[in-house]
């Protein structure tokens, strides 16, 4: 007969393994009287014992750190992942890798999963909207960093490391507003809750305000190459004076130049273009796109140089506070200029 796991236990009585592991350990908390008395009673209905050496392995480390990626398919964040193992391999550390999907849902799962198995830390690109969702790591005083986004209300203590979305893109937006154009037309693709083009948004959109000029949003979301067509054309038909497109992520300018391909648009001359991008594939098209640059890599590096900060804080025995070594890290995002945007 197989033997009983907590992943068991927290399945029959229908509560999260980080439940399950708090009880076991003892670490109550707010946890109600019912499911305290629900999980007792699964324990003892499927004859749950933890070894003694289970038990001990808990207040060890595991030289094991959890990656939750939002899309694995995605170039940024296998550039991510590679920088975040750059950094842990070489400190001794086994690096599980999870893909999220673009799912709140499915980062939860794995979140569990890990905790689970009680890795000695959390690297994380979230895909959740509120802070909460991340909690149960919080509550078992498990390491984490978040990269690349943040929640909205995330605690100002909690350790996390992004490129300098909002304030790059309101530089570019004031210099294409200095350098002409009259329209800024930002078109981004959402796939998760959260998703760092949201500041870039914010960015362009204070740009605007400050310079008088249009900003029109359009978001591609899961939208096909026709309605991508059809959107631009239509857009770019109701606007006077110059316009510019902007890309707020890199996979969606591929889709872009087919768009402005089909449609005869050229660029400079029709419209300008300009794109956030995560390596420098676009300098190959023409003479080459004006990008705002990020660096994965190094996002990747810091997350994981913080996240051995927090569990060196919090030591062998897990009983110190690995928050105690938190910091957010802003990374610059570099301009590298190109003829796809001209004066005016």
């Amino acid at each position: 007969m197989a033997k009983v796991t907590i992943a068991d236990i927290a399945r029959e009585a229908q509560v999260s393994v980080t439940t399950v592991s708090r009880f076991i350990n003892g670490n109550y908390g707010k946890m109600s009287q019912a499911t305290r008395t629900r999980v007792q009673e699964t324990i003892d209905r499927l004859d749950y014992r933890p070894s003694a050496s289970a038990r001990r392995m808990r207040q060890q480390s595991t030289h094991v750190v959890g990656v939750i990626v939002a899309d694995i398919s995605n170039v940024f964040s296998s550039l991510l992942f590679s920088g975040i193992y750059a950094e842990l391999q070489p400190a001794g550390y086994d690096v599980m890798l999870m893909n999220a999907n673009n799912s709140a849902t499915q980062e939860r799962d794995e979140i569990n999963r890990l905790l689970s198995q009680e890795v000695d830390g959390l690297i994380i690109q979230p895909n959740a909207r509120r802070f909460a969702a991340y909690e149960p790591i919080v509550s078992s005083k498990t390491p984490l960093v978040m990269v690349d986004r943040e929640c909205a209300d995330q605690p100002d203590g909690m350790a996390s490391v992004v490129a300098d979305n909002e304030d790059s893109c309101h530089r570019m937006g004031i210099a294409l507003a200095d350098m002409g154009y009259d329209n800024i037309v930002v078109l981004s693709r959402t796939r998760s809750e959260i998703s760092a083009q949201a500041p870039r948004v914010a960015g362009f959109t204070k740009a605007a305000e400050e310079r008088h000029v249009l900003v029109v949003p359009i978001e591609a979301d899961s939208h096909d190459d026709a309605w991508l067509q059809q959107r631009i054309r239509t857009t770019l038909d109701h606007l006077n004076g110059r316009t510019v497109l902007v890309s707020l992520m890199g996979p969606l300018l591929f889709d872009i130049l087919a768009a402005l391909k089909t449609l005869g648009i050229r660029f400079p001359d029709d419209v300008g273009l300009v794109s956030f991008d995560d390596w420098r594939w676009s300098q190959y098209v023409q003479d080459g796109i004006y990008l705002l640059e990020q660096d994965p890599q190094a996002l990747g590096r810091e997350a994981a140089r913080n996240l051995l900060e927090q569990i060196g804080a919090r030591g062998e025995d897990r009983t110190g506070d690995p928050y105690a070594k938190s910091r957010r890290i802003i990374l610059p995002v570099t301009e590298v200029e190109a003829s796809s945007v001209t004066e005016g």
